[in-house]
């Protein structure tokens, strides 16, 4: 009798190092979401039956891209729901992740979703980047938040100056973004690296999207 693929084949077609609990906390997403995403709406209702493709794996590129160290700390500019933060918390087990929104009610989601897969490495806060303070972070992560000019603007002041080290990244922002990109670039004034989502999965949805990695 040939298996029926379920959500998580697309995950594992392109990661084969999941442990069996990582497998457990990704493949829980897909009710989680549903459920909560009627209660308070964070992700649209033609992308809910598209979760992983739209959402979990798109935000796994950057992990595809980027070995963060253990023990280093992430912010999620604008996480909405929890993307890219919680699905790089399930594959970053050792990392510190905070999670930050101006919209209190989609952190809730964000709170009952890590709480119900037993995550532990992230918090939240609900706050405007520019108005945290008291804490310094080795990388910056988003998606599809705002014009790269003014993420960088936000998480330049809060991110600590940590040299490149072997497969690690020098610290720095990486956020996800698609269309047409060189005007928002060009005004920026900054020179990224910039990688093509579909050379890592090459998936039509993944056409003209692309991670952004803005070194400090």
């Amino acid at each position: 009798m040939e298996k029926t693929p379920s959500k998580l084949d697309l995950i594992t077609e392109f990661f084969a190092d999941f442990s069996p609990r990582q497998l457990e906390q990704l493949g829980a997403l897909d009710e989680l979401y549903k459920e909560w995403n009627s209660k308070i709406n964070v992700i649209s209702r033609k992308d809910i039956d598209h979760l992983y493709e739209n959402h979990v794996l798109h935000s796994l590129a950057i992990a595809a891209a980027f070995e963060l160290p253990p023990g280093s700390n992430v912010l999620d500019i604008g996480t909405g729901g929890g993307f890219p933060g919680i699905p790089l918390a399930i594959f970053f087990p050792e990392v510190n992740f905070l999670l930050a929104d101006s919209i209190n009610k989609k952190l809730t989601v964000v709170k009952e979703v890590a709480a119900a897969i037993g995550l532990t490495n992230i918090s939240t806060r609900h706050t405007r980047v520019e108005d945290i303070k008291d804490r310094k972070f080795d990388y910056a992560v988003s998606r599809a938040v705002a014009p790269l000019k003014d993420l960088w603007y936000w998480a330049r002041p809060v991110l600590n100056k940590r040299p490149s080290e072997g497969n690690y990244p020098a610290s720095g922002l990486i956020c996800l973004k698609g269309g047409e990109l060189g005007k928002e670039i060009s005004e920026s004034g900054l020179k990224p690296r910039m990688l093509e989502v579909y050379d890592l999965f090459p998936l039509d949805y993944y056409r003209e999207k692309y991670l952004l990695y803005v070194h400090k």
